[in-house]
């Protein structure tokens, strides 16, 4: 009962972070209608929870390192019901209300990252693969989710209320830690010189990663943006039909993830070539859209480019989150996690101003997809030899 529950609230963490924002975009109207707010305030009130998040990430797995993984992600659900209180009863104070979107973002901090860290601890070898592609397959889940559990509960509920589902999901997840996660005590306390240590040794394998990862993410939201843009302004769809379209470039990443995931398993590799592959599949349909810009051929080459995301994505999961130890892992995978958070949030304001030139805007999103292309070729010539071992100790696997 314990294996088949634990991967179920693992997985949840990265669908409340995704929640945080995702959630709100078909609300935000009503927010700024009873809030007497102006439509200048949509994006502050997005902001209002990355901004503290992406700051508080790497702390979080900093902490987490030395007082252990399970106490940092209650800790963070703990903050996060807080901080949907305030917002549920705000009494009309815009100030309440951003001061619970604040804490909101604080508590996000402690779920995706940590869930990754979470999964290292507890996995080796395939089963690490395994549930590392699990996790993306959760967070893909929440992406398409997202927007029509908003659209939903607009219908159904006020504003304020549909914040109880933040609450809700977070008793969920601290039940099931409780039930399936061992308290441990943290090990450790990582100094300064040991965090230099870290990327001195490894640097030349975790950051060429982090950009790779960071990059797809922010080529992702803020090509989404522009779908959303495209698709209401253009043709006129809104709410449920709109959020509808955005099914299938995230299902296709999410179907990848899942696949790329299961079949990853001990295979060195195979990690490089489904990389490899993902890589190209993410680049060519991007490129492609220089040339055909219609809403049929931006539909089709999205949901190409999105599929070769969900190879990449648990690849370098599994690559960030093997190659460290235990008592460097919090830290190491929570960086990789504000540096995806920064993609995501950076995302949508870069294409908000390149909306303008969609034909520029795909050259400029190609030239992005070409820079980790090579990115990838340094790090394939780089990890020969010793720098290989890194990546053999990931897989469980002796250095050959």
């Amino acid at each position: 009962m314990r294996e088949k529950l634990l991967p179920f609230v693992i997985g949840l963490l990265p669908i409340l972070m995704v929640l945080g924002n995702s959630m709100l975009i078909p609300i935000l109207p009503d927010i700024e209608e009873d809030l007497h707010l102006g439509s200048r305030w949509s994006g502050f009130i997005l902001s209002s929870f990355t901004i503290p998040a992406a700051l508080v990430i790497p702390f979080t797995g900093i902490l987490s390192d030395r007082y252990g993984r399970k106490r940092l992600i209650s800790i963070s659900l703990w903050i996060m019901i807080l901080g949907s209180i305030l917002c549920i009863f705000n009494g009309g104070l815009i100030s309440l209300f951003m001061l619970g979107r604040g804490l909101q973002g604080v508590g996000a901090a402690g779920t995706m990252p940590l869930a990754m860290a979470l999964i290292g601890d507890l996995y080796q070898g395939e089963e690490r693969s395994r549930m590392l592609g699990s996790l993306e397959v959760f967070n893909g889940i929440g992406k398409v989710a997202a927007p029509l559990i908003g659209a939903t509960l607009a219908q159904l509920v006020l504003w304020d209320q549909s914040f109880w589902v933040f609450p809700v999901i977070s008793f969920v997840i601290l039940v099931g830690l409780r039930q399936t996660v061992e308290s441990t005590k943290g090990v450790r306390k990582l100094d300064v010189k040991e965090f230099s240590a870290v990327f001195l040794s490894k640097g030349r394998l975790l950051i060429p990663l982090y950009v790779i990862g960071g990059t797809g993410l922010f080529l992702l939201f803020g090509i989404l943006f522009y779908l959303s843009y495209h698709i209401e302004n253009t043709f006129h769809i809104d709410g449920f039909f709109k959020g509808f379209s955005f099914i299938f470039p995230l299902g296709a990443m999410t179907i990848c993830s899942y696949w790329c995931g299961k079949r990853l398993k001990t295979d060195e590799e195979l990690g490089w070539t489904y990389l490899k592959c993902g890589l190209i599949t993410m680049s060519i349909p991007l490129g492609l859209l220089i040339f055909f810009s219609s809403l049929g051929s931006l539909m089709f080459f999205l949901t190409l480019s999105f599929g070769g995301l969900g190879l990449m994505l648990p690849v370098i999961n599994t690559f960030i989150t093997g190659s460290v130890s235990e008592q460097e892992r919090g830290m190491v995978v929570s960086l990789y996690g504000a540096v995806r958070f920064g993609g995501v949030a950076l995302g949508p304001v870069a294409f908000g101003v390149w909306k303008q030139d969609p034909t520029q805007m795909y050259i400029i999103t190609f030239g992005f997809t070409l820079m980790n292309i090579l990115l990838f070729a340094l790090l394939a010539i780089r990890t020969k030899g010793e720098d290989r071992t890194e990546i053999q100790q990931t897989f469980g696997k002796s250095p050959r």
